[in-house]
């Protein structure tokens, strides 16, 4: 299941493309996001980030991993637990004026949770809806 979202911002592409590498700024603006924190690493490849969040009542947690990182405008991070691994690709792209970030969860649910995964469809919608509108609210008071 993917959820794609796009985003644009009367910002640097820079300072945005920084500000949402560091993965703890999830926080700020993924309204499922309880907690983020960097276990290991400097952000670049290997850097792992542990995440807490809320989805359908729930808490869930991630260890997420950088796996790709082209700065300045494409990082790659793959979270996994026992019944998902999410594929996160945040791409920044400078515009004449301003700057477009898509992000794109890729996510492939496993055992019981596979078997719910079209059920999820719709709160996983609504929640890329409100990630992108936290992400563009966020990045609007840089």
């Amino acid at each position: 299941m993917k959820i794609v979202r796009t985003v644009r911002v009367d910002k640097p592409a820079a300072e945005v493309f920084a500000y949402l590498a560091d993965f703890t700024t999830t926080t700020q603006w993924d309204p499922g996001t309880v907690r983020t924190v960097r276990e290991q690493g400097d952000g670049g490849i290997g850097t792992t980030y542990r995440n807490t969040s809320r989805f359908l009542g729930r808490r869930t947690e991630l260890v997420y991993r950088v796996v790709h990182r082209h700065e300045p405008d494409v990082i790659q991070l793959v979270g996994t637990n026992s019944t998902v691994t999410a594929t996160d690709t945040i791409e920044v792209r400078a515009l004449a004026a301003g700057t477009e970030v898509t992000y794109t969860a890729d996510f492939a649910f496993s055992g019981f949770a596979a078997l719910a995964a079209p059920l999820l469809r719709l709160p996983l919608k609504r929640l890329g809806d409100q990630a992108a509108a936290g992400m563009r609210t966020a990045l609007e008071r840089l």
